[in-house]
Parts: C-alpha cells; sequence; structure tokens
C-alpha cells in the first residue's frame, strides 16, 4: 500500500534494512505503539484540556474537516481574489474585477430606461441620435449639442414615453438606479466581507517561516527563462521586505521615551502638513469651477474648452501629484512598509473622494441653469471622459518620453532626476475607485455612465499593460496585495456610500426641474411612487403603507438584531475553530519531531541489540587485537542477514574454525 501510494506520486523511498529489520513481537509492538501513542504531545495536551475543561465536549474533540467539504467549495467561490483562485493564468488573464459589475449596471439601466424609451416614444422626431448643422466634434468632450439632445443626459427622457399607473417612465427611471445601486452595494459588501474573511478572521498577523518561503516559494511549472527571472526577484524582494519588518520591529522595540516623543511631535507636525495641502487642493478646485461657470465671451475654440474642462483638469492634477507627495510624507514618520502603504491609500482616497465631494457642493451651490439636471450630467461625463483622457496622455507623452531619455542619455541630469518608472498598484487601483464613483454619482444624471465605463475600463486596461511591459521596471520594495485588499473594497464602498448621500440629497431638497425631464410637474422624484400606490387594491395599500411606516421599524430592527446575533455567533464559533486548527497543526509537528525522536532511539537500541553475539563471538575465538577489522562490517552484515533469515547457510567468515 505504501509504495503504491509513492509510486503514484513519482516518489520513492529508500528503504534500508536496517530500518526494515526488527526484533520486536507483534505483542510488544501493539503494546509500544499505544505507549508512544500516550506519550505524544499532542495526547498529553488533549488530556490537559480534558482535565481542566472536562465538562465540555467541545474542547477535548476538536473539529475536523475534510478538505472536499462545503468549507473547501466556498474558498473557491468566484467572490475570492483572482490571486488565491485555483485556476490557470490563462482563465486569470480573463477575468475582469469591475468590467462585470458596470456590465449588470448597462443591463439593467438598458432594460429599465433605454428600451421602454425606444420602443414606446411617442415624440418620433427626437430620435435616439439626432444631428444638426452647428454640432461640432467640440461637442462630443463637452456633451453638448447633438449630445445633449441624445439619452446620453437625464433630460432627453420625457413623462409621456410610457404613461401607464404603475408602469410608467419615471417609475422606471426610478427604480433602475436604485436597483443598480442595491446590486452595487451588495456585491461591494460581499466581496469586502470575504476579504475580510481571507485576512483577518483567517490570522493575517500569522508570520510564515523564512523557511517556507525558501524552499516552499519556487514555482517548477516555470520552463521560460525571464520567467523564472521575474519569480527569482519576486522572492528575492519579498525576503528583503520580510527582514526589513522584522528589523523595524526589533528597532521599534528599542525606543525611548525620548525618542517616542520626538516622533510623536514628527508626526504631529507631518499631519498638519498633510491637511494643509488638502484645504489648498480644495481651494483651488472651489476657483476653478467658479471660473468654469462664469460667463464665456471667448472666441479662441482651445480656450473655450480649457474653461469647460477647467475643474477636471485642476481635480486630475490634484490626485495625481498630492498622492506621491503623501507617500514621502508617510516615509519619514517612521511607520512600517504596510503601515506606510495604507497611510498614503488613505490619505489618497480621502483626496480624491473629499475633492470630489467638494466639486458636487459648488456645482450644487450655483445651481441656477434652466435643465439644472441636464448640467450636472455633463460635469460627471466630463469627469469621467478626462479621466481617459489623462490616462491616455499620461501613457503616450510622459511614460514613453520618459523611457526614452533614460534609455537614450542615462547619463544626463534630467535623466538621473526622473529615473526609472515603477508601477505603483496603490495609486492605479485607487484611480479605478475614484472613476467607478464618478459613475456611481451620475448615475442618474447621465443615465449612460456605465456603458461609457465599460469602454473606458478595458481601453485603460490594454493602456496600463503597455505601460507595465514597455515603460516600467519592477519595484524595489514588494507591495502586499493581501494586505491591503480589504482596505481597496472598502474605499470602493465608501465611494458607493458617497454616491447614494449624493442622490439622496439631492433629490430630496431639490425639486426637478419644470422644463426638462421624466419628473416634469412633481414637486418631489419619489410622488410618482404615490401615485401608483393609490392605484393599487386596498390590501396592497394597506401594506405597503405599513411597510413604510414607523410601526414596521420595531420588528424590523429586532429581526436585524437576530440576524447579526446569528452571524455573530458564527464569526466567533469559526474564530475558535480556526485557533483549534492551528493548534492542531502546532500539535502535529511536536509529534513528528516526537516520533521522529523515539525512531531514532529505537534504530540504535536495534544496532546495539545486532552488535552483541558479535561481540561474544570475537571473545570466543580469543582475537589477542583490538584493531578493526575492514572484514568485520561484512560478517556484521552477514550475520544480520542470519538473524532475518534463520535458512540461510552461513558464509565462510561466520563459520566456527
Amino acid at each position: 500500500m505504501e509504495d503504491k501510494e509513492c509510486n503514484s506520486v513519482g516518489i520513492m523511498r529508500l528503504v534500508s534494512e536496517e530500518s526494515c529489520s526488527s526484533t520486536v513481537t507483534d505483542e510488544s509492538r501493539v503494546y509500544y505503539q499505544t505507549e508512544i501513542f500516550d506519550q505524544l504531545p499532542s495526547s498529553l495536551a488533549r488530556r490537559t484540556h480534558h482535565h481542566q475543561d472536562r465538562g465540555t465536549t467541545e474542547t477535548s474533540h476538536p473539529v475536523e474537516m475534510h478538505p472536499g467539504q462545503a468549507g473547501g467549495a466556498r474558498d473557491r467561490a468566484p467572490t475570492q481574489p483572482i490571486r488565491s483562485l485555483p485556476v490557470c493564468m490563462q482563465r486569470k488573464r480573463e477575468a475582469r474585477y469591475l468590467v462585470y459589475l458596470n456590465l449588470l449596471q448597462c443591463l439593467v439601466i438598458g432594460g429599465t430606461i433605454l428600451t421602454p424609451t425606444a420602443v414606446y416614444d411617442s415624440d418620433g422626431d427626437r430620435g435616439l441620435l439626432r444631428f444638426e448643422g452647428n454640432d461640432s466634434v467640440l461637442d462630443f468632450f463637452v456633451g453638448s449639442g447633438f449630445l445633449e439632445r441624445s439619452p446620453m443626459f437625464y433630460g432627453f427622457y420625457a413623462c409621456s414615453s410610457l404613461d401607464l399607473q404603475c408602469l410608467n417612465t419615471p417609475l422606471l427611471f426610478l427604480l433602475g438606479t436604485l436597483t443598480v445601486l442595491i446590486l452595487s452595494l451588495v456585491m461591494v459588501v460581499r466581496r469586502t466581507v470575504v476579504g475580510y474573511k481571507h485576512t483577518w478572521l483567517l490570522g493575517n498577523h500569522y508570520n510564515i517561516h523564512m523557511s517556507y518561503k525558501v524552499f516552499c516559494g519556487w514555482d517548477f511549472c516555470i520552463h521560460d527563462p525571464e520567467a523564472a527571472a521575474h519569480k527569482l526577484s519576486f522572492i528575492r524582494n519579498e525576503l528583503k521586505l520580510y527582514l526589513e519588518e522584522e528589523r523595524f520591529q526589533q528597532r521599534e522595540a528599542r525606543r525611548t521615551l525620548g525618542q517616542w516623543a520626538h516622533l510623536y511631535s514628527l508626526r504631529g507636525l507631518l499631519h498638519f502638513l498633510v491637511l494643509v495641502l488638502l484645504g489648498g487642493a480644495f481651494c483651488l478646485i472651489y476657483y476653478a469651477t467658479l471660473a468654469s461657470q462664469a460667463e464665456r465671451s471667448v472666441d479662441y475654440l482651445i480656450i473655450r474648452v480649457l474653461l469647460h474642462y477647467l475643474p477636471p483638469i485642476v481635480i486630475t492634477l490634484v490626485n495625481f501629484f498630492l498622492p506621491h507627495v503623501f507617500r514621502h510624507i508617510a516615509s519619514f514618520e517612521d511607520h512600517s512598509l504596510t503601515t506606510q502603504v495604507n497611510a498614503t491609500i488613505v490619505r489618497s482616497i480621502f483626496l480624491k473622494l473629499a475633492s470630489l465631494g467638494m466639486y458636487l457642493f459648488f456645482l450644487f451651490r450655483n445651481r441656477e441653469q434652466e435643465c439644472w439636471e441636464n448640467q450636472f450630467g455633463k460635469e460627471m461625463y466630463k469627469l469621467s471622459v478626462f479621466d481617459f483622457l489623462a490616462c491616455f496622455c499620461n501613457t503616450f507623452f510622459i511614460a514613453y518620453p520618459r523611457k526614452w531619455l533614460v534609455e537614450r542619455y542615462p547619463s544626463s541630469w534630467l535623466a538621473r532626476l526622473s529615473g526609472k518608472q515603477h508601477f505603483l498598484i496603490p495609486f492605479n487601483v485607487l484611480d479605478l475607485v475614484y472613476s467607478q464613483t464618478v459613475t456611481w454619482v451620475g448615475l442618474f444624471y447621465c443615465p449612460l455612465l456605465p456603458y461609457i465605463g465599460i469602454v473606458k475600463l478595458v481601453a485603460i486596461f490594454y493602456i496600463k499593460k503597455l505601460t507595465v511591459l514597455q515603460c516600467c521596471v519592477p519595484a524595489q520594495r514588494m507591495f502586499r496585495a493581501s494586505s491591503s485588499s480589504v482596505l481597496f473594497h472598502f474605499m470602493l464602498l465608501l465611494g458607493l456610500i458617497m454616491a447614494a448621500i449624493t442622490l439622496g440629497s439631492n433629490l430630496q431638497q431639490f425639486p426637478p426641474s419644470p422644463s426638462c425631464g421624466p419628473f416634469v410637474g412633481s414637486a418631489t422624484v419619489f410622488n410618482v411612487t404615490a401615485v401608483c400606490v393609490d392605484s393599487l387594491p386596498g390590501l396592497a395599500q394597506s401594506t405597503l403603507r405599513y411597510l413604510s411606516s414607523e410601526a414596521f421599524i420595531l420588528p424590523l430592527i429586532l429581526a436585524q438584531i437576530v440576524v447579526l446575533t446569528t452571524f455573530e455567533s458564527r464569526r466567533r464559533a469559526n474564530g475558535n475553530a480556526i485557533e483549534r486548527l492551528k493548534d492542531m497543526l502546532v500539535m502535529c509537528t511536536s509529534d513528528k519531531h516526537f516520533l521522529l525522536k523515539q525512531h531514532t532511539l529505537s534504530l540504535r537500541r536495534q544496532k546495539k541489540t545486532f552488535k552483541a553475539p558479535t561481540t561474544v563471538s570475537g571473545t570466543k575465538e580469543g582475537s589477542p587485537t583490538t584493531k578493526k577489522d575492514p572484514s568485520a562490517g561484512i560478517g556484521e552484515d552477514s550475520h544480520i542477514t542470519q538473524l532475518k533469515d534463520p535458512s540461510a547457510q552461513p558464509t565462510g567468515d561466520d563459520s566456527p574454525s
């Protein structure tokens, strides 16, 4: 059985004669195995726990889980991070983070808004895309002209397209927007919870020994020399990071009280500097918004475009430069590498979301246009378009000239100042979070933003891929995505919450525009639901009014408390089971060391037993010499063979003289 198992995995076990031979009988072997089992460290620990907690069976009987149970299937769920999926690299390359989310949003918007408008359009003269004589290419970048008369913006949709009591354009418009936000919330929260389970719940701070990284870190499926060099560099950087973190912990443990006081003073000054930079960024956005909304009496086309795009330009420049400043500030705060990365990410995402929030605040303060919903949708459209233009220009007008300068003139002062470009994963992921937040914020006023988001994400993916392969070099310091994946999803959740709060406050405070949109004539957007509820039967009306009243809040809160208590109990039980499994792994290692030690002692006893008859025989022969005979080993092996097989004939060396 053992040989078959070894051959099935392609491993041959070398068995010596000494390990096969034994003088222990079957009865004594059973007793010996029982005695060894009682002496195992795990058995001793189990008996100790049993005496300490005699009344509980949970501690004395650890939970065992088979790898093929449902837990393993859940770990292979599609919500798991791509780096942990047990699939080939080609399948991982085909996976897209945010593309599927925007694709789902496109399906919902297409089914609830676009399709009913296209089918039940009572005004056939409008059309889905209508050009006029004064349209130009500038309209594509600004969002005016033919785009303003298209389904791109809020003002295109009219309440007369589909006019039924419980099936009308305003209700479908509101339903589609709320459905997109709810589905996005469910998907983002689920991914955040899964990431939390894979990091903190499973032991994010459980350090792996360096021996594991050295002896088990290599991928033996690699055949390409270049891929092997990259894998070697990855392992080397990981070991450097591990050693650097260990060195930081030792240095932190040796700090005195005066050093801690000086460090906290320095960190306070650096935090104040960060606040000053954030305040300056908000002031720039405010003045850029005022200049953009002022009267434009300029005849030059380029200047008019720059004035239209002045707030997006300022927001993009601020979001591009300040995160790098935050990264250098974090290096002076004397944190660990992981803490430096997380601090930079938190400050950067706060900058991105706060700058977007301030821009929205300034927009709604100056809400003076006749169809202000269209104007707000145009601003979100320009933010999305300029974000893609900034990525394109950064690759082809900054990254490539920088690479050419470094490779062509490496000794020039400009090449030494710029250096080789590194692909910073945190900043690129934060750009995706910012772009998705803009899509959520402008969804109600520009329903086609998810379609633009899909095209933009695919294009940005290939542009970034080209940048990484052609213009960047591997970073000297490795970024641990596992330690910050939960933080990224949490920031995405913050962006979604910000979009929901912005949309909810706007719809609640400001009445719909009386000149455009599907909610013309309504005091608020939510009044369209009252018309549908009044047309329902009496029982349905009573049920819906009860669900929307304060009397339903108490049982809803009680149900939430029960559900949260259940999940919290499961979390604690799973945490205790994980800790027990970790203890079992440690005890299994102790058992292996103990059994190896006992096996070594048993082999030594067997050697002494085998050597005893040879020594007695040499005494009977009266050998006067005490020197080692070269043929002694042969005689000893032959004597061992006789002990193993009594029917074997003695050789000439072992026969009596």
